[in-house]
Parts: structure tokens; sequence; C-alpha cells
């Protein structure tokens, strides 16, 4: 009787010291890039919409715009300061009950900055400070600004996770000026040991996969899964997404959503491969810096839907009943959805890792093969990019620039028979087997440069 009584007052303890954040969430608002210098009507849709949660991305304001000015930690206190007083702002932090965010390159202090930033201590005391941070959180501790929270009771669970995608981040490589584009280019950086997040993070992010979520929003403020665009992303440090994709695999983590911002524009693109379910990667920017003219989308083969001009923020509901349905939307400074999707959370759940391509006896993977220089070999791999003009390039890699491609060479004069009209559309997505005598090319690549058409051929899988 006595543990009876125990039990129930256990269960009336429980009860009492329940938090609000226990409470389900169903309306979820993301975006990035915000002017403090400018009016942010974008604002007060997002007020309107009655967000539970408000996830700010990066460039929470900048801090380098006039180039006059060299960047100090006064300078970074100075901007957040105003930005602290834009009215619409002011308005949104009294409506929201929780705001939670990260920084990209503006408001960390220096365009496209990474770990060499001279003041990133002094850009994370100013940052905690802008968010309020309680004094002794140990967030304010640590090296880079990397943080998660859990919401909602067992069964609704959303999981944010916030990373740091600047205080780590290894130097970018550039390209040459292209006077007709007016871009230089960023290069995949594939020097050994570069990283995003650097092993501290990877390690803590590793911990927060494990833990028990139904939907998980994992935060970055460069793009994940878009890789065309020539600016900052993750396959600027190649390995680095390959690590990310196996991450979330390993650990089994189930219900995830990437957010992402920085670009001024607003994308939808999924990875069907990545994982064992559709991985999507939400793109929302500008608050007030999305391109105001009319442009057309950028190169993104992965590209669902997209804003490619205008303001815009993201909005997430999620219908907890039944199967839980997620709807994301993409919202112009009207409050109006431009573009979106829904999904079920069913869908998105992991069945394990992706199963290893199990190769024939005597097949090589692109690794083993490219370790055979001067040997006749049969390798077989799925194809993620095709290059040259007369010769074709079927790369094992999307980057074909990258240390660890493997290419095989389609010479012109076997470009007959079933290889007449061959081009991208007949290798990428697909798998190939071929046979002939590996080399090394000029930057260090290995290449198998074919001898015969018949020695190539389409894997049916």
């Amino acid at each position: 009787m006595r543990s009876r009584s125990l039990a129930l007052v256990a269960l009336l303890a429980l009860a009492l010291t329940a938090r609000a954040d226990d409470k389900p969430l169903t309306k979820i608002a993301f975006g990035s890039c915000v002017n403090q210098d400018k009016p942010v009507p974008l604002f007060d849709a997002i007020t309107a919409a009655k967000p539970e949660l408000l996830l700010m991305i990066g460039d929470n304001m900048y801090a380098d715009l006039d180039r006059s000015v060299k960047v100090t930690p006064a300078v970074i206190r100075e901007k957040y300061e105003i930005m602290a007083k834009v009215p619409s702002f002011v308005k949104l932090k009294a409506a929201c009950p929780k705001i939670l965010g990260t920084w990209d390159d503006h408001d960390y202090g220096r365009n496209d900055a990474g770990a060499e930033w001279e003041h990133k201590d002094a850009a994370q005391k100013e940052f905690h400070d802008f968010f309020g941070t309680p004094a002794n959180d140990p967030r304010r501790a640590q090296k880079g600004i990397y943080h998660a929270e859990t919401f909602g009771p067992v069964g609704k669970r959303v999981q944010v996770i916030m990373l740091d995608t600047r205080y780590f981040r290894s130097p970018l490589k550039k390209g040459k000026f292209d006077p007709a584009t007016r871009i230089t280019p960023y290069l995949p950086n594939t020097d050994e040991g570069a990283t995003m997040l650097g092993e501290d993070q990877w390690k803590w992010l590793e911990a927060q996969l494990k833990k028990p979520a139904e939907v998980r929003l994992l935060v970055s403020s460069i793009q994940v899964i878009s890789d065309e665009h020539p600016f900052e992303k993750w396959t600027t440090i190649p390995k680095e997404r390959e690590r990310l994709y196996a991450l979330l695999n390993s650990t089994g983590a189930s219900g995830v959503l990437i957010l992402s911002g920085d670009r001024h524009l607003a994308d939808i693109s999924v990875d069907t491969k990545a994982l064992t379910y559709p991985l999507y990667d939400i793109t929302s920017s500008g608050f007030n810096q999305g391109t105001k003219n009319w442009r057309a989308p950028e190169p993104n083969s992965r590209r669902v839907a997209g804003m490619p001009y205008g303001d815009n923020f993201g909005f997430i509901t999620i219908d907890w009943s039944d199967d839980p349905r997620i709807g994301v939307q993409i919202r112009d400074e009207d409050g109006d959805a431009t573009c979106g999707f829904k999904v079920r959370l069913s869908t998105l759940k992991s069945t394990g890792p992706v199963a290893a391509v199990k190769l024939p006896p005597g097949v090589l993977s692109p690794a083993d093969a490219a370790k055979k220089a001067g040997e006749k070999v049969t390798v077989q791999y799925a194809v993620k990019s095709v290059g040259g003009k007369a010769n074709i390039y079927i790369n094992s890699s999307a980057d074909f620039r990258a240390k660890d491609n493997f290419a095989v060479v389609l010479p012109m004069k076997l470009q007959t028979g079933a290889w007449e009209k061959a081009g991208p559309d007949t290798f990428v997505g697909k798998t190939i087997r071929a046979t002939g005598t590996v080399t090394v090319n000029k930057q260090g690549q290995a290449q198998l440069e074919l001898a015969d058409e018949k020695a190539l051929e389409l894997v049916k899988e």
C-alpha cells in the first residue's frame, strides 16, 4: 500500500513539474539574413503566423557591410544592439515563446570566414549576449556556439540541432575569377584533415543524433545538398558532407530535415540516395536580404521547389495525429506560401545504414582500383557526374576535381554502337562496370581509359 502511495506521489510531482516545452510543437518559423539598417516587414508576417519556435539560422545582422570600417568586437556589439531595437523584431521577440539561433559569416564578423577569424571568441560572447544565453550556461565556456534542444513529450518530440559551420571550419580554396559572371568560385578543399565542424563538434553531433526524437531539425547556416553553385556549401569540403551522411546513417537517425540559409533565395532540395529515406534541405534566405528583382533559378538538379528572388521565411507545421504529417512552406513578406511540400513522418523513418554494394568476385571499387596503377582491372561504381567534350569522362564523384574521383574515359573513337549518342543522361545516376588499365592523370587522379567499347557496360540493379 505504501509503495503504491509513493508511486502516486511521484506521478503527481512529475505532473506539477512539467514544463511548457513538454507541449508538442506544431508551428516553427525559420530563416536567415537580415540587414539591421533596413526595415524588416517580413518579421510582421512571421509574427502574424504565430510560431511557437523561431530559428534564426545565420547572418542575424551584418557586421561587415561598411568596408571602410574594420570589424572589431565593439563593432559586432554595436550591430547587435541596432538589430535588437528594430521595431518589427522587438514585436516578434515579444510574441514568439522561444527563439534559437546560430550564426553565419556576417554576424560572425567577416564574409566567408572560418576558424582563422581573429575575433571569433569575442564574436561568440556577443552572440550569446544578443540571444540571452544565461551567464552560467555551459555554452558560454565552450568553443563554438553549437547547441541542441528537444521539445515535446515522448512520441511527439522535436529535436533542434543548431550546428556551427564557422568556428572550426578549415580554409576555403578559390578558383580563378570569371569575368563573364564576375564570380570567383570556390573549389573543393580535399586536404587531409580539412573540416567543417571540428572533432569536438562531430563527437557532440553523434551523441545528439543518438538521443530519442521523432522529428530532427538539423540546422546548417550553409546549404548541404545543393552543390552545383560556385559559392559556400558543404561540398567546398566534400569529405565532410560524406561524413555527415555516413553519421546520419550509422546512428539510424530518423525524421531528419535539414534547414539552411545564406543564399538570399529560397530552395527546397532532396537527396533520395544519401539515406534510406529522402533527405530534404530547406533553404530560407533572407529576412530582408532576398534578391528583390526577378532572376532565373540557378542550377540545382536536386531542387523540388524554390523562390529564386524576394524576401522569404520558412514555416513548418506538424499534425501529430495518427501518422504525423509535416508541412513545409516558403512564405513571402505577405505571409503567403510560394512553394512547399508535405511528408508523412513514416516516410522519414530510417531502416538502418545504407547497405554497401556487394561487388562480384574480381570487381573492384574505385578506391581499390585506384591502388592498381599500371594494372588491368574491372571497376564498378555509381556514376555521380560526366564531363569532357571529345572524350567522355564518367566520374565516381560529383566533383571531378576531387582527389579521390575515379574516371572511366570513353574516347571519342569508341563512341559508336551503344555509345553513339552517349552523354550525361546515359550514365549519371546509373552503375557502370568497365575493364581496362589504370593510369594516373596530371592531377594525380586515377582513371581507366577504355580500349574497347564492349569493355564498358551499364549494370542492371
